[in-house]
């Protein structure tokens, strides 16, 4: 489990923790205000339920009837993957926010201007933070050609965010991000620092990944999906709404590039 604190004005935000079980054949259930996992009748975990934010369960992991409404009644997320982290299910409880909050997001997608503005900023933060991560990764490189490799693709990237800024389209938009994603991945390499022939990837690939890095991402972004879609339906917004790609009638589909 992760968790920590951090600071929004006077106030001080804690943080909360997800719970992941990986064990197979683990058993979580719920014990007063407590989380337990069990395998075989041996406890192996205790964690207090007003500690945690959500929990993710992986393949052959049984969850309690009285935990799952433990969950859905406290507004905790509470998602299985399969054991490659493919997502499988999610429990929701009663909707939040209110249906204003909903019809505006809703309207939102039925403006042109205002889907590409929100997409345009989407993409752009995916850059920056992109970005970020090459210099950062230049500055602590040991090598003059690893350090100038990357700092070469954080100036294309600085580019694209020079050019996104008169997109007014959402073709334009995402053409731009495929070119950044290209150019963030052809450096990934460079980022490596320990068994680098074992972990540079061959740029990005899914469905299957063909290398150890992109199945590490597919599987981190597989939780990071399940995430952002526990936040959205947590704030009131649906998950099933996006503005950078186009929705279709076989329902929501996460884009991970």
């Amino acid at each position: 489990m992760a968790g920590g604190r951090w600071l929004r004005g006077p106030a001080v935000h804690e943080l909360l923790n997800v719970l992941y079980v990986l064990l197979q054949g683990a058993v979580p259930h719920v014990e007063h205000d407590t989380v337990r996992v069990e395998i075989d009748r041996e406890t192996r975990l205790r964690a207090p339920l007003m500690r945690l934010s959500g929990i993710v369960v992986f393949g052959r992991v049984t969850v309690t009837p009285f935990l799952i409404q433990r969950c859905a009644e406290d507004g905790r997320s509470l998602v299985w993957l399969d054991r490659n982290g493919r997502f499988k299910a999610r429990v929701e409880g009663p909707t939040r926010g209110n249906v204003s909050l909903r019809r505006a997001q809703h309207l939102a997608l039925s403006d042109t201007e205002r889907t590409w503005r929100i997409a345009r900023q989407i993409v752009a933060a995916k850059i920056r933070n992109s970005r970020q991560s090459l210099l950062r990764s230049a500055r602590d490189s040991g090598g003059r050609a690893d350090r100038a490799a990357l700092e070469t693709a954080a100036e294309r990237l600085a580019g694209i965010l020079h050019r996104l800024r008169t997109c007014a389209d959402l073709d334009a938009i995402r053409g731009n991000e495929g070119e950044a994603a290209r150019t963030y991945f052809g450096a990934f390499g460079y980022m490596v620092r320990g068994d680098r022939p074992s972990f540079t990837p061959d740029g990005r690939t899914r469905r299957p990944p063909r290398d150890r890095t992109n199945a590490m991402l597919s599987f981190l972004y597989a939780l990071v999906g399940a995430e952002c879609s526990s936040a959205l339906e947590g704030a009131g917004l649906d998950p099933q709404v996006g503005y950078l790609h186009r929705c279709d009638r076989a329902g929501p589909r996460w884009h991970w590039t």
